[in-house]
């Protein structure tokens, strides 16, 4: 019998006391801080995660950006959740699972050092690039609008890419390109996500917070 996949959750009600939101948030270190201190996040099988309402499942969402463009690219069918299958998406990243958990004896700050290290492997999963000139948290995504958004709460985080190909590195990515948030936005061809939507309405602040 194959084990269930094990992704990283909280329970919901963390981000309800928080005080929830639908959409874009750049108050990203409040909701972090609660989350990471509050001794609540573990591991639980994806299958009942996915199910259960009363809890999120931790997911970082890497945009990366060069030249004031952003990287694209459209999930194909090998992408693991098959709700998402054949969206534009911005968002590199994914669940944080317990092979991960190997590196928390390693991490110098705890538990969001685990998280970081995990980010950093996830990206490595899915795609192949020259040097990050600079990355940050940005923001977060929540959208209790769809059934795959109630489940999962996003960290936006924000890669400046200095020059070098960018390929992709596992086959659920596929059509990469960097385009500008406008060019994404008028896509005809290709539905694109509501977390990148949530992410490229805000561009102009997420790239220069001023």
């Amino acid at each position: 019998m194959k084990l269930s996949e094990q992704v990283l959750a909280f329970p919901r009600r963390l981000l309800d006391d928080l005080g929830a939101f639908q959409g874009f948030s750049p108050d990203h270190s409040r909701y972090l801080d609660a989350i990471f201190g509050s001794g609540e996040l573990k591991f639980v099988p994806r299958e009942d995660a996915e199910r259960d309402f009363t809890l999120k499942q931790l997911i970082p969402y890497v945009l990366m950006v060069r030249d004031g463009k952003t990287l694209f690219y459209v999930r194909g069918k090998k992408t693991g959740e098959s709700r998402l299958q054949l969206k534009g998406s911005v968002g590199i990243g994914g669940h944080i699972n317990p092979v991960d958990d190997s590196l928390f004896s390693n991490a110098k700050d705890g538990l969001r050092g685990f998280y970081d290290a995990a980010v950093e492997r996830e990206v490595g999963e899915e795609i192949s690039f020259g040097k990050a000139l600079s990355k940050r948290v940005v923001g977060m995504i929540n959208d209790d609008g769809t059934e795959v958004g109630r489940v999962h709460l996003g960290v936006v985080h924000l890669w400046v890419l200095g020059p070098g190909e960018v390929t992709k590195a596992e086959g659920a990515i596929t059509q990469l390109e960097f385009l500008t948030a406008g060019e994404i936005l008028s896509r005809k061809d290709v539905e694109v996500e509501s977390w990148s939507r949530f992410c490229l309405a805000e561009m102009n602040k997420i790239e220069d917070p001023r």
